[in-house]
């Protein structure tokens, strides 16, 4: 379904044949209509002022419910695409350039609809606000957005058109949505994912581009940057990104591991070391890869980047790609979809892992929907088997790993926008995209150092539920994650392992804390956090692990090589026999976890975990306990961090002995402070902080 969202004093009523349009004086609030109320504008008044659509992360024309409003509904439609620091700086170099291609595909598509793309390089609300003032524009269309600081913007330009002065009223914000239900109100969207299939909803079909109303304003419509333009407005150096403490984020795990431990007195020579390895080394080398990137394009590679890993271009050339992985098993003669086939191989990781790794980041940035995906693999599904589709299941794995991914992605997205709409529990709840996929935190405390928590597995951060409000109230300001794949953080289909999730902590700092952090981190989510120390050490001002997972091997001092892993058979069968069992001895299991103070596995907490356990994904998740590998011991990862540690363990702990751990930490952690306390796995539970 569609939907629309405004703002500003709007609300409406729809019949087959019109919308109508009621101005009322209302609190920011949410309005929907159905497709048969978009196609039934076509037909209803037209609005005389001028409307501005804003392209984000929605950058096509086919099922664009936004257009399909805008060019019902309004005389004069004008586009509009602004470069935001803010935005752009959380894509890596090769998002960037598929960001580039994917913009002057998007021109190139609304010219051939009779319109054109304005294109402006400062903030969005400062842009929006002058081409508002300019054209005298009535309405602003931006589609719904999840994440936390795209809202902040979104927020940031509502206060800022407020202040222009028209004729006749202030421009009213339209934001649209598109989704695969008809949902009428999501405060009414079922929490589990169990219980949402049991609703059997209709799914709704993607709409065709519209035709565009001309215009004919004498605008400046801007011209589109080249790679280097756009790093020199980004950073000011076109050949290197930022050059403070934030260039970690451009490291690879992996390759720090190889180096070393970090000491701090070696940060920057191995920071230097692991940047080298990803990063351009020039504006030469940028000049190469957009002349690489044009080849490709000529070519009509789907791989239109410098790397060549991921999918993207313009629409066409991302339903192009998706063709090619759908129809993998019949083979082919076309050089291009050879190509998809070679990637497909290279990336499966996991049994329909590699759509996700091609095909994530142009549904990210929006150049081919969700729900455009899901109708493509749906009628070749119907090609292949005469019209019908089988109440068993997909005749071909790539049709199941489409369909099943961009369901999925429905989901996690439809629940990150029901947290943001609905002001319910003692957290405030925030989102943020990590590598595409969307991450539950909250945040307390407004000053004082930055403490961010880090929850173990099956776990989430309201864990911490007793402790961040106290901690907060002593002057501090708590970050408390809940990782990718628990909780209601996105589960995709990938492999999971400790560095992706130690890589994942390492961005949140640069991206969402923006400053060095105290970690605290209970039982795997400790190594996660040992491994920022050992890794990225300048993240870190002190580290607290609570019953944390991790050995110490005395003399520890050779890196292992590291080794692809996959999901093996074994992982693979094992979590489809142990999550039955999981559901069933719940509350017994979680409660023999906490024998100290049983009460804290009440009622909300396992209704929680179980209500995790049906998200899609979650056997993914569970297989990962298989194949972790928690080889590199404490002692070498927090070696030169010592004063600055402090263990806490739960000495009765039901999953570990605790007597013997403490042993081996005191014998070889000189300079570490350890608390033992009367308390079991998860002692943040059982007592308040002090």
């Amino acid at each position: 379904m569609s939907l629309l969202t405004f703002s500003r004093f709007l609300s409406f009523s729809s019949s087959p044949n019109s919308l109508c349009f009621h101005r009322r004086r209302l609190p920011r609030s949410l309005f929907r209509f159905s497709l048969g109320a978009i196609k039934g504008a076509e037909s209803s008044s037209v609005d005389d002022g001028v409307a501005v659509l804003w392209f984000k992360q929605d950058l096509r024309i086919d099922d664009h419910p936004g257009l399909v409003a805008a060019a019902s509904r309004h005389r004069t439609v004008i586009p509009l695409y602004v470069f935001d620091r803010r935005i752009l700086s959380r894509y890596s170099d090769e998002m960037l350039e598929l960001v580039l291609v994917a913009v002057e595909d998007l021109r190139e598509s609304l010219k051939d609809q009779g319109s054109n793309l304005m294109i402006r390089f400062r903030s969005a609300e400062n842009a929006i606000r002058e081409i508002v003032k300019e054209v005298k524009a009535t309405t602003i269309l931006a589609e719904e957005e999840v994440e936390h600081e795209l809202r902040k913007i979104i927020d940031t330009m509502q206060e800022a058109l407020a202040s222009v002065p028209l004729p006749e009223r202030s421009p009213e914000i339209v934001m649209w949505q598109t989704t695969f239900y008809d949902i009428k109100d999501l405060k009414d969207l079922p929490p589990s994912y169990h219980d949402f299939t049991k609703l059997q909803l209709p799914m709704t079909s993607p709409l065709g581009p519209p035709r565009l109303p001309p215009v004919d304003m004498g605008l400046d419509w801007g011209s589109l940057p080249s790679l280097a333009d756009l790093k020199q407005f980004m950073y000011g150096n076109p050949s290197k990104s930022k050059e403070d403490w934030t260039s970690i984020k451009e490291t690879v795990g992996e390759i720090m591991l190889l180096n070393g431990p970090v000491h701090q007195v070696e940060v920057s020579n191995t920071l230097i070391r692991g940047v080298e390895s990803i990063n351009s080394t020039g504006s030469n080398q940028i000049n190469l890869n957009h002349e690489q990137t044009q080849r490709k394009r000529l070519q009509k590679s789907s791989f239109v980047t410098s790397k060549g890993n991921l999918v993207g271009g313009g629409t066409n050339a991302v339903l192009n790609a998706l063709a090619a992985y759908l129809r993998y098993l019949e083979g082919t003669s076309r050089d291009d979809w050879q190509e998809v086939h070679e990637k497909l191989r290279e990336n499966e990781s996991r049994d329909g892992a590699s759509f996700g790794t091609l095909f994530g980041s142009a549904l990210s940035l929006g150049i081919i929907s969700r729900r455009t995906v899901y109708h493509e693999a749906i009628k070749y599904e119907k090609e292949r088997n005469a019209g019908f589709l089988s109440p068993f299941g997909y005749s071909a794995a790539t049709i199941a790993a489409a369909a099943d991914a961009v369901l999925s992605m429905e989901w996690y997205w439809l629940m990150a926008l029901k947290s943001q709409i609905n002001d319910e529990g003692p957290f405030s709840v925030r989102i943020w995209r990590w590598n595409g996929y969307l991450i539950q935190y909250t945040v307390v405390g407004h000053e004082g150092p930055a403490v961010l928590l880090v929850h173990g597995f099956g776990a989430f951060f309201e864990h911490y539920r007793d402790n961040i409000h106290p901690i907060a109230d002593r002057g501090k300001r708590v970050w408390a994650i809940t990782l990718l794949g628990f909780g209601k953080s996105e589960k995709p289909n990938i492999f999971y392992s400790e560095l992706m999730w130690a890589e994942l902590l390492r961005d949140f700092i640069i991206q969402v804390v923006g400053e060095p952090v105290h970690l605290v981190g209970n039982s795997i989510g400790g190594y996660f956090v040992a491994i920022i120390v050992g890794l990225w050490p300048d993240l870190a001002k002190s580290v607290v692990l609570i019953n944390s997972a991790g050995n110490v091997i005395p003399g520890y001092a050779s890196m292992p090589s590291p080794k692809e892993r996959r999901t093996s058979g074994a992982a693979w069968l094992g979590a489809r026999l142990l999550l039955p069992f999981l559901r069933l001895r719940l509350p017994s299991i979680v409660k023999n976890c906490y024998p100290t103070k049983m009460a804290r596995a009440d009622d909300w907490l396992l209704n929680e975990m179980l209500r995790s356990s049906y998200d899609p994904g979650a056997l993914v998740l569970l297989e990962s306990i298989f194949s972790f590998d928690l080889s590199i011991p404490l002692n070498y990862l927090l070696k030169g961090f010592n004063e600055r540690v402090l263990i806490i363990q739960g000495m009765k702990d039901p999953i570990s002995d605790s007597e013997s751990r403490v042993a081996m930490l005191r014998e070889h952690f000189a300079g570490i402070v350890i608390k033992e306390l009367n308390a079991d796995i998860a002692p943040m539970m059982s007592f308040q902080t002090k």
